[in-house]
């Protein structure tokens, strides 16, 4: 298969190539469903012993999902989003649940959906070129595809920052946070793939011995300012934490986070939370479909988008435009599960 997937074996070895370089690799509904359709065929296949997943060519790895498409299905009726969504997160729970070894190279833009296609494998590879984040709030959505199970386990209150501020990690923090599993220099992952082809039941010995020592974690640097000023559940109290420390640091986030849209940094909020006690990764993903099936047809995921994606001013009007404004009746609603005839199911 060709066209946005490559899909392929290479001996005892599939390949998942993400093939959109000009959208910077962005999933789109063909492409989560020919990764399904991929898995699907391998999972049976005796002679295919392990999976790479990465990108053909050009800066991504994967920058996300089909935005444009998302605000212009919620503008309407929200069918074709939905669709989208559904795949997506079944492509993300099959990736998680899968018996066989995968490996994900992060190398590059990894945001969005592409954090959500590279985190459920067992193996994830961070370069010196990961550019890794989830930056949903700034256009009226939240990190989903796994986000609420993935953040809510991050050290302290690093996840509750990463979720509302959108901020981006590098390679070395990814490692250093437990998002990849192992730090490679980019003109070695030539070497590390041709190595898994050989020995696919031995990737851990062949990425080990690759691995090089990465930088220092930046971010590990804050954690304590993080840990203190995002510590409580409720925005409004992080707002206020921000403007009472008064520091470089603190006002600088606090006016990041007046760039995002309130609502669904309060959405974001209790994801985590909620995600932190989720039983399975399958109850975490029957949630985030409910509530991305909600978020994509509010105002402010469809003016988020024009705002960042299709006119480019970066001037979103968001509504409600303060935390405060934010009621947890419009929370409670948005958190609504879906009829059952409408609920996501893993398969």
């Amino acid at each position: 298969m060709t066209g946005d997937l490559i899909v392929e074996s290479e001996g005892p070895v599939g390949r998942v190539r993400l093939n959109r370089p000009k959208a910077l690799h962005a999933l789109n509904l063909d492409m989560c469903e020919g990764v399904l359709e991929a898995l699907e065929a391998w999972r049976g296949d005796a002679a295919v012993e392990a999976i790479v997943v990465d990108h053909a060519e050009g800066r991504g790895f994967c920058a996300g999902g089909d935005i444009r498409m998302l605000a212009a299905s919620g503008a309407t009726d929200g069918v074709e989003a939905r669709a989208f969504f559904h795949a997506e997160y079944r492509m993300n729970h099959r990736l998680f649940t899968y018996a066989k070894p995968i490996v994900a190279f992060m190398d590059g833009i990894t945001m969005g959906g592409g954090v959500g296609l590279a985190l459920p494998c067992r193996f994830r590879v961070a370069t010196g070129n990961t550019k890794f984040a989830m930056p949903e709030t700034g256009i009226g959505l939240f990190p989903d595809v796994g986000g609420g199970w993935y953040l809510s386990q991050l050290p302290g209150r690093i996840g509750q920052y990463l979720a509302l501020t959108g901020h981006r990690l590098d390679g070395a923090e990814c490692l250093a946070l437990g998002l990849a599993t192992h730090f490679l220099a980019s003109d070695t992952l030539d070497t590390a793939k041709a190595r898994i082809a050989e020995t696919p039941q031995d990737i851990a010995s062949v990425l080990d011995a690759l691995a090089t020592p990465a930088p220092d974690a930046k971010i590990l640097a804050r954690k304590d300012e993080i840990d203190r000023l995002f510590e409580s559940e409720v925005l409004e109290d992080i707002y206020a934490a921000l403007d009472a420390d008064g520091g470089e640091w603190a006002t600088q986030t606090l006016a990041t986070l007046k760039t995002k849209s309130p609502q669904t940094m309060k959405v974001s909020l209790r994801l985590l939370h909620e995600g932190a006690g989720m039983a399975s990764f399958a109850d975490e993903m029957r949630q985030e479909y409910a509530v991305g099936a909600h978020v994509v047809q509010r105002h402010d995921f469809i003016e988020g988008v024009r705002a960042v994606i299709v006119d480019k001013d970066n001037a979103p009007r968001w509504d409600p435009a303060t935390p405060e404004a934010v009621t947890d009746h419009v929370i409670d609603q948005i958190f609504a599960p879906l009829p059952e005839n409408e609920a996501w199911t893993p398969g």
